[in-house]
């Protein structure tokens, strides 16, 4: 018999639809229940790989590690990865369908990936309890309804009924509601059996009264209020509008790491185990600011699309802060597509980021990176030239060569050599991803740069955030409520 199933979608983006989706996994994982979690449509360069050899958005890997399964191709099976302010790459089923599509094109093309969604939540229903569904974006987006398999549009071809969240720290969330249930279809908002409101602060009694009006309004079970959860800043984060958040100041910091943030970053969850660290100092610099001149290491995230990158980099006047940063005798490390920024050349002869070029990289690597339309996707593990021990994975398109691969950065556990190391053994690169989401690999690099030792184990923090946040909504939704509601 196939499993239930319950979507969560949201009035709006970031509203916490993945973060309760992950919490609910647990949760109902420790009731004793199989739990999938699933989402038909997601957009975001931050990705992970899948156990079955894909990628998915890093919220579903999440939100998998929640219900203690391995992650899957099928848990979200269309994943779009912005390529520029207009493009992005299709991966289906965890492989590349499409690439820099346009969004008018996407539209179309959406009626056509409608069977590969159905397809992969059959798949997860079979075997499971409960299938936890996570919209995308926001419900009211009449204009996206046409051809939709994020929201509606799958929740009507499934046939799954569909909880609304709400986020009041934004204000507004009564009329966000309401107004939600006001301009989709009848049909639509015959799917909606409860709603949610999230990250309340202050005392809940004062909001008691809004519950009951929108409840009025709508004519919609109220689930919860749920407080706002600080210790979600431990949890890997999918969405880009993290970055936006100021972390809270720490005290007695030892040592000062750097990261340009650029339109296209990926994976910026590499950053985050350093930011849990209390030794280190992490400052997410953007264009219009300048990289820190008494930073310890400056590191290069990922980049979708690297050209691109490379050109806002240089117009934000961040590479003359590296040089200036590499010259003092600053540590520099690139990562994955920040490794192919630090070399002579980027070259895309067959314009799989836009059209054909070969662009000038920072040269502090000798080496040179030729974009290819053949992706790398597998988990990887090894040492570092240092002696390290490391487990990652990699995720990239393109061949990068030159004499500093003469000094690897790293050494696979199968002997392939993996990245390079600049002479002056300053400047790093790697395609590895998740570093330093390893103690070993995070210790080592915190006692390069004179932090002291490491002061966190990263793997036990995210599992121990994970069960707060499910006593977290135990406490504040009804739960029980929740599992009536799924069929």
């Amino acid at each position: 018999m196939p499993a239930r199933a319950l979507m969560f979608q949201g009035t709006g983006s970031d509203v916490g639809k993945s973060l309760i989706v992950a919490g609910l996994a647990r949760a109902f994982t420790l009731r004793g229940l199989d739990v999938r979690p699933f989402k038909p449509q997601n957009m975001s360069n931050n990705a992970a790989v899948t156990a079955d050899g894909g990628e998915i958005g890093r919220a579903q890997a999440l939100q998998a590690r929640a219900a203690r399964v391995p992650p899957s191709v099928h848990m979200n099976p269309v994943l779009l990865k912005p390529q520029s302010e207009i493009g992005a790459q299709v991966v289906v089923q965890g492989r590349v369908f499409a690439s820099s599509t346009k969004a008018a094109a996407y539209q179309d093309m959406k009626s056509d990936l409608l069977p590969f969604v159905l397809d992969s939540f059959a798949r997860l229903q079979r075997g499971a309890d409960i299938v936890l569904v996570e919209g995308a974006g926001s419900a009211s987006e009449t204009n996206l309804r046409d051809n939709d398999i994020a929201n509606m549009g799958f929740a009507r071809a499934a046939d799954v009924p569909v909880v609304l969240i709400g986020d009041i720290d934004r204000g507004g969330v009564i009329a966000s509601l309401v107004g939600t249930q006001a301009v989709i279809a009848p049909e639509d908002a015959a799917l909606i059996c409860g709603f949610i409101v999230n990250k309340f602060r202050g005392d809940p009694a004062l909001f008691a009264a809004g519950m009951e009006r929108i409840a009025q309004l709508t004519g919609w079970r109220a689930l919860g209020l749920v407080p706002h959860f600080p210790a979600a800043r431990s949890l890997p984060a999918e969405d880009a509008l993290a970055l936006e958040q100021s972390a809270p100041a720490k005290q007695r910091t030892r040592v000062r790491i750097a990261a340009p943030i650029l339109p296209h970053i990926a994976n910026f969850d590499d950053l985050d185990p350093l930011d849990a660290e209390p030794a280190v100092e992490l400052i997410r610099v953007k264009p219009g600011g300048a990289l820190p001149g008494d930073a310890d290491l400056i590191v290069l995230p990922g980049a979708k699309a690297t050209i691109a990158d490379l050109t806002a980099l240089r117009a934000a006047g961040f590479d003359i802060d590296i040089a200036a940063h590499v010259r003092r005798g600053g540590f520099v490390l690139g990562l994955c597509g920040g490794y192919q920024m630090l070399g002579r050349t980027v070259a895309d002869p067959n314009g799989i980021e836009g059209p054909p070029e070969t662009v000038d990289g920072l040269a502090l690597l000798d080496v040179v990176t030729t974009l290819s339309a053949e992706k790398q996707l597998e988990p990887a593990q090894g040492t570092t030239s240092d002696g390290a021990p490391f487990a990652g994975y990699e995720m990239h398109m393109g061949v990068t060569e030159g004499p500093d691969c003469a000094r690897p950065f790293a050494r696979l556990a199968n002997g392939t050599p993996d990245g390079a190391v600049s002479g002056n053994g300053r400047v790093f690169g790697t395609y590895v991803h998740g570093l330093f989401a390893d103690d070993r690999q995070r210790a080592a690099w915190l006692a390069r740069l004179g932090a002291g030792p490491t002061r966190i184990a990263y793997d036990a923090l995210v599992e121990q955030t994970l069960d707060a946040f499910a006593a977290h909504l135990e406490a504040y939704l009804d739960l029980d409520r929740l599992l009536t509601l799924a069929r």
